[in-house]
């Protein structure tokens, strides 16, 4: 047993090796990217802080969903984060298991660069239509009569670019289109492209459903919010996905490794960041031509970078 463990924690350790030496080529060539995907999210959270302040309370605006939806009150207003935690979390640690799990179709790398695409382009709408006009928050801390309806002005100019973490809870303003539901359908849709558990898919887009009714409830958002983010979100991320290269299959994994002399050192890392161990049950099919290694299951893998 000790044996076994010790023998399973050894592959562990070399795939989380391989897959971090892999991660780390593709981190420098695309760290660009990423860069202006953080930048953008910057942009938008000074965005949404200038918006508070020329946010003007007024009475709540007349809504169907307020209509519809009881209300949950300030004192469960945390059950949506609650959800969105649980959302945001579970993409971000999911977007990082090929370090360790055999079953594998992603690069993380890669993967959060077209996901920072489709929030930057999403996010860019959103801050036009909100600067476009701003309607009376719904919120309980942006309605008329709360001190944190409305930001005082800063003494000095820099203060209008810090952002203050407190102020992405208590927000007004920033009302058309939800923030929330962009990355929340963003993720949800980035997993169900490449995902792999038809179940979980299932429940990721019953979660955003319930998310959506839970914002609305929580009176953080007028119906139309969450409305226009469910079609601009879709339409944006299925523009933008078409029109960014697909990523690389997990069978080219080969082209992303460091050259080396060693085609059996090579081969063993192919193996462990495609997911196989050198378990024969784990392994694909294998044909022998010519003494040249032919993987049935993908076409993508060179000959040449084998037998380098």
């Amino acid at each position: 047993m000790t044996l076994y463990i010790g023998r399973e924690t050894s592959k562990l350790w070399k795939r989380i090796c391989a897959e971090t030496t892999t991660e780390i080529n593709l981190l420098l060539e695309n760290c660009k990217y990423l860069l202006g995907g953080l930048i953008g999210q910057y942009i938008h959270g000074v965005a949404a802080r200038g918006v508070h302040f020329i946010h003007r309370p007024g009475p709540v605006l007349q809504d169907a969903g307020f209509f519809l939806l009881p209300e949950l009150g300030q004192q469960r207003s945390y059950i949506s984060e609650t959800v969105f935690t649980f959302i945001f979390l579970s993409f971000f640690l999911w977007t990082f298991h090929p370090f360790f799990f055999k079953s594998k179709k992603i690069y993380t790398v890669l993967l959060w660069c077209r996901v920072l695409a489709f929030l930057v382009g999403c996010q860019t709408l959103r801050i036009v239509t909100f600067y476009s006009t701003q309607l009376p928050g719904p919120n309980y801390h942006c309605r008329e009569g709360s001190k944190f309806a409305t930001l005082p002005r800063p003494d000095n100019i820099l203060q209008y670019f810090i952002i203050i973490p407190r102020g992405v809870l208590y927000g007004c303003g920033d009302l058309i289109f939800s923030s929330h539901m962009i990355f929340s359908l963003v993720f949800v849709r980035t997993y169900h492209k490449y995902g792999t558990r038809r179940f979980v898919k299932q429940c990721a887009w019953l979660t955003a459903v319930v998310q959506s009714l839970l914002i609305i409830a929580s009176r953080k958002h007028y119906t139309v919010d969450v409305v226009v983010a469910w079609y601009t979100v879709n339409l944006v991320v299925y523009f933008i996905d078409s029109k960014l290269p697909e990523m690389p299959d997990r069978g080219a994994a080969a082209l992303l490794l460091p050259v080396s002399k060693d085609s059996r050192t090579k081969e063993e890392n192919l193996k462990l960041l495609n997911g196989n161990a050198g378990d024969p049950t784990d392994r694909r099919l294998r044909s022998q031509v010519n003494g040249k290694v032919v993987e049935d299951s993908n076409t993508l893998l060179a000959e040449t970078v084998l037998n380098e």
